[in-house]
């Protein structure tokens, strides 16, 4: 028979300083030991593979120890050899998940009135304390509340939130935390170093990460890993054997929308699918890396993203590349892209889709530019046409334009309006506004989908529909589409529904503001034309 032990049992923390990113508890629990200030119930919740149960473990040896050294128990003596190996009669274990019920409580009560073999505590740790039944629980309180004075409670949870409080009150409460990805890969770096396994940084960044938060997880991997490559274990043959997606992807991805690549995102799409990664791995991984330039981006440090030193300073050198609201509509899109996926019955093709969406995405810092440049035309040519009316004695250029651009202008110069919704704005974010309406009602989004961006009319978009199932449905959503209206483009609008028989409503290329209209009689407007001279504007394909 083997010898073998995984790594997680085979360096399981012998001492509360072995205990990897949970000193507030162990240097606390530690504190009680040495001044004999012991509480008869402990409590520790947290995330899965933190360290409660061997924590746990740790107290009930240190409090039993013949001889301990500091608090810590000595791990030479009998009764510290039989707790670790599971054959103590005064420490008992039960997995709260399997023994329920209210028949082995009653029996956990009778029992604690028997004394301690050997030790000086008879220590119940009870694990998953949250699977027990409401009546197990109650059967518990009057023992938990008055313990014989030999006996301790321990008990650790993943749920603390299915405790009731009745429990809670009666117990010494500890909350363990996820371990840190730097801490967990100097706990990995050191039994490599023990087990004489050679393994780079970036191997150990990917095993960590993989854990999340959780160093049990991680060893885990971390033998998997062994078992699979060997000994000598490089970066390369990590990605290949767990198939997991390589961070060059995502780096891939920024410079396809720097570029506005998107042949090079579909074909990225195509090889995701090819090599058959996890899609949801993919986007969460895809929304990470938006998150990472986002912090290099506004904190100028990369101190709180987890990853190697190589691509931390890649992140710091091309976060440049985006604007912090560019950073947030790329990771808004793929938020919305997770969701729907998870009811698409083909997740490739939505992937695809918002890919492309994705790289094609105007940049934010460059539309507000245009804006304000676009407003102090506005202001120009309305103080301008103000003075040849006067001088003229005739009807301002405004007024006898005849186009329907111009009645937005009063509503944007007039301060005491409010804000008005902008046409260009509005054009370039209708897709993130259509993907909002998709990820909260998917069937009324697809009615939008089929709909034309018609024409906008002050803090009015008016959608041109095609039949009368349309009209109704938008119509009878028309609450819903107004308040999302102002929740995306901050500013407070109305959606409301036209029937246009006989018109295209599969896009949304005409002029929102004319109506549909276009040709050389818009484009000879003065403001068209000012923008053509002063800002090299181009007409929309």
């Amino acid at each position: 028979m083997s010898d073998y032990v995984v790594t997680a049992r085979k360096w399981r923390p012998m001492v509360f300083e072995d205990v990897v990113g949970q000193g507030h508890v162990t240097q606390t629990l530690r504190n009680a030991i040495a001044t004999g200030r012991l509480a008869h119930a402990y409590l520790f919740s947290g995330p899965r593979g933190v360290g409660k149960t061997t924590t746990a473990r740790l107290l009930a040896k240190a409090v039993n120890c013949r001889h301990p050294r500091e608090a810590n128990p000595d791990n030479e003596c009998d009764i510290c050899r039989e707790i670790t190996d599971g054959t103590s009669f005064d420490v008992l274990e039960i997995d709260g998940a399997s023994n329920r019920g209210i028949d082995e409580i009653r029996n956990l009560r009778e029992s604690v009135r028997y004394t301690p073999a050997k030790g000086r505590f008879k220590i119940y740790i009870i694990d998953e304390v949250h699977m027990l039944t409401r009546e197990s629980f109650n059967a518990l309180l009057k023992t938990l509340e008055e313990p014989p004075s030999h006996v301790m409670f321990i008990f650790a949870t993943t749920e603390i939130h299915k405790v009731p409080q009745t429990i809670l009150s009666r117990c010494q409460r500890f909350d363990f935390r996820r371990i840190a990805i730097q801490e967990i890969i100097a706990n990995l770096a050191g039994i490599a170093g023990e087990e004489k396994i050679a393994i780079d940084e970036e191997s150990l960044m990917l095993i960590a990460r993989k854990g999340d938060g959780s160093l049990r997880d991680a060893q885990s991997m971390f033998d998997q890993v062994v078992s699979l490559i060997g000994r000598a274990i490089t970066h390369r043959q990590i990605l290949d054997a767990l198939n997991i997606v390589d961070q060059e992807v995502y780096f891939r991805v920024t410079d396809y929308i720097d570029t506005g690549n998107a042949r090079g995102g579909l074909e990225l799409v195509d090889e995701i699918f090819r090599q058959g990664h996890d899609v949801k791995d993919f986007l969460a991984g895809l929304q990470e890396h938006f998150r990472n330039l986002l912090v290099s981006r506004t904190t100028g440090s990369t101190e709180l993203i987890e990853a190697s030193d190589v691509y931390r300073k890649r992140y710091a050198q091309e976060a440049g590349r985006f604007t912090p609201a560019d950073l947030l509509r790329f990771q808004r899109l793929i938020a919305g892209t997770e969701s729907a996926i998870r009811w698409s019955a083909q997740p490739r093709f939505r992937v695809e889709a918002d890919m492309v969406q994705l790289i094609g995405l105007p940049r934010a810092q460059e539309i507000g530019t245009l804006l304000d440049s676009v407003e102090a035309l506005k202001k120009n040519f309305l103080g301008k046409a103000a003075g040849e009316e006067s001088a003229a004695g005739s009807a301002s250029p405004v007024q006898s334009a005849g186009r329907t651009v111009m009645p937005n202008l009063p509503h944007a110069a007039a301060g005491s309006a409010g804000k008005v919704l902008s046409d260009a704005e509005v054009r370039s974010r209708w897709g993130e506004y259509l993907a909002e309406v998709r990820r909260q009602r998917i069937s009324l989004g697809s009615v939008l989908e089929s709909t034309r961006l018609y024409a906008i009319r002050g803090n009015i978009i008016c959608l041109g529909c095609s039949n009368d199932f349309e009209r109704s449905a938008i119509l009878r959503n028309r609450e819903f589409l107004s308040n999302l209206v102002g929740r995306v483009f901050n500013v407070p609008g109305r959606i409301e529904a036209e029937l246009v028989p006989g018109e295209e409503t599969a896009g949304s290329d005409g002029d929102a503001s004319t109506g549909g209209q276009s040709g050389p009689e818009s484009e000879e407007h003065p403001i068209i034309a000012a923008m053509k001279r002063e800002l090299g504007a181009e007409p929309l394909e």
